[in-house]
């Protein structure tokens, strides 16, 4: 027969007030030992802590700004380093209690576990306030003395146009590159950052040469210098050179390049500059990308300027097929077709005067298209690789890019682009006009807008499907898919639910 042991224990008296306990080391009740005993004495119960209003950040002593949300778990670190005598306790739980967001007071329940009397271990919960008050950070001190900066970073680029200069604004703010700038100033003829650490700008410094073509230079001015700790205070410049060669810019390449390149023909025609300057030959469809370093090794410049061409009209266009199996076939534009087109002035059309060329737009030439080229008849050209290709190898017109209406273009247009503080690209007529044409030239290229963030237009008024035909479908669009929705996220404080506190003994 099984016997069944139950052990049972025992009860004693509370040696202070007589209430039946389960026998621990003091033989105190639980209110008794708190009556003797606080084990949340020199842990303050009310404290402060700092929040800069113009950052978001809250102030971890002694100088480290951190950015928290409410109720987050960065910020409720930075509430128990504000507690002085959790050191000599145990910290079991600690979390937050819902508040007001706007009251500017946060509540932490904390719970604690201490021994006390004979090895008697007290455990106890209480409520610490913490009051939010404003202060701003050194990062914004400096950035309210305006003129304040450690190191700048001076982007330039000598051409007539700004279009390379639009799209490395895209590419910052598609990858975030300009946050940590204390202002951002338009000069002429580039931008420039500014900085308040050189580690910031270097930054930027090394992210510029993988998406444009870029050098730069370095200098260092001396502010003041401490002769007793032997410490300098210097601010940093970094001089950076885009490449001087924008899109739809006609070049001549030294023969040198030229054999580089592939054997390509030395007057090319610029179809995109993204981190290299993508080159095509209008008389081969032979393409070529010339990088940062090989352009700067060999240099060369454009011997016209968007605003130099020369609107022609397409009297005749023949498309001709030159690709051959062979070793450069790679090397040729598959996006591109060859033609043989006469073309004559916009402005001249009444003489009869034609003029003969080849050209890499055959696929959407047809005749009677307004088309912009560069008259080699009529120029007058200073460069000294034009001056090497014979003459019978020059054409008498480089076309460029085939001409749309402008005002359809515009009415059709439903997205829109984003832009950096204090930069405004409507200031004068000329810079909205190169604004004009680098957006275009967005809906051109595919390949060119792969980095840009393109945001839809929902100011624009919807257009029925029989006026957008009646406007003419021939015009180069931005697919929906391609558009971003601008999203606006409010973050808003969570609720927690209270937790429960008493008094135990272990």
């Amino acid at each position: 027969m099984d016997i069944e042991h139950h052990k049972t224990i025992g009860q004693i008296l509370c040696c202070e007030c007589g209430t039946q306990i389960e026998p621990n080391p003091s033989n105190m009740c639980v209110a008794c030992i708190r009556t003797h005993v606080d084990i949340t004495e020199g842990i303050p119960k009310q404290t402060t802590i700092y929040f800069c209003r113009n950052c978001e950040r809250y102030l971890q002593p002694p100088s480290n700004w951190i950015q928290a949300a409410l109720e987050s778990r960065e910020l409720l670190a930075v509430c128990l380093k504000k507690l002085k005598g959790l050191n000599k306790v145990r910290l079991v739980d600690a979390g937050f209690i819902w508040t007001e967001p706007h009251s500017k007071r946060l509540k932490v329940k904390v719970t604690i576990q201490k021994e006390v009397l004979n090895g008697a271990v007290l455990e106890q919960v209480f409520v610490v306030e913490f009051t939010v008050n404003n202060q701003m950070c050194d990062d914004c001190h400096r950035v309210e003395a305006k003129d304040y900066w450690k190191a700048v970073v001076q982007i330039r680029q000598k051409a007539s146009h700004k279009k390379t200069l639009y799209y490395l604004e895209q590419l910052m703010l598609k990858y975030r590159t300009h946050v940590n700038t204390v202002s951002i100033k338009p000069v002429p003829g580039g931008i420039d950052f500014f900085y308040s650490l050189k580690q910031h700008a270097k930054k930027l410094i090394d992210w510029l040469p993988a998406v444009v073509p870029c050098r730069y230079q370095t200098s260092q001015h001396l502010i003041s210098h401490d002769i007793h700790n032997n410490t300098y205070n210097y601010k940093f410049t970094f001089s950076v050179e885009l490449v001087p060669v924008c899109k739809d810019n006609v070049v001549c390449l030294s023969k040198k390049l030229a054999a580089q390149l592939g054997g390509i023909g030395q007057i090319c025609v610029c179809i995109r500059v993204t981190q290299a300057v993508h080159l095509i030959d209008p008389n081969t469809l032979r393409v070529a990308e010339v990088s940062g370093t090989t352009f700067w090794r060999d240099p060369f410049e454009s011997l016209c300027s968007p605003r130099q061409l020369t609107e022609y009209i397409v009297m005749d266009i023949e498309v001709i097929q030159v690709r051959k199996p062979g070793t450069f076939q790679h090397l040729e534009s598959t996006k591109h077709v060859l033609a043989e087109v006469y073309v004559s002035k916009s402005n001249d059309i009444g003489s009869g005067q034609q003029y003969f060329c080849r050209t890499h737009l055959g696929h959407i030439l047809n005749v009677g298209d307004s088309v912009f080229g560069f008259d080699m008849t009529s120029s007058n050209v200073n460069n000294k690789h034009l001056e090497s290709v014979p003459v019978d190898q020059q054409p008498d017109v480089v076309l460029v890019k085939k001409v749309y209406d402008r005002s359809r273009r515009n009415q059709k247009r439903k997205w829109h682009l984003k832009h950096l503080d204090n930069l405004n690209h409507a200031e004068t007529q000329s810079n909205e006009r190169d604004y004009t044409d680098f957006m275009e030239d967005l809906e051109e290229d595919a390949a060119f807008r792969q980095g840009v963030n393109i945001y839809k237009d929902h100011t624009k008024i919807a257009v029925d499907q029989d006026e957008m035909s009646s406007l003419g479908g021939d015009l180069p669009q931005i697919s929906l898919q391609e558009m971003l929705d601008d999203l606006h996220i409010g973050q808003d404080a969570t609720e927690e639910e209270a937790m429960e506190g008493g008094a135990m003994i272990q």
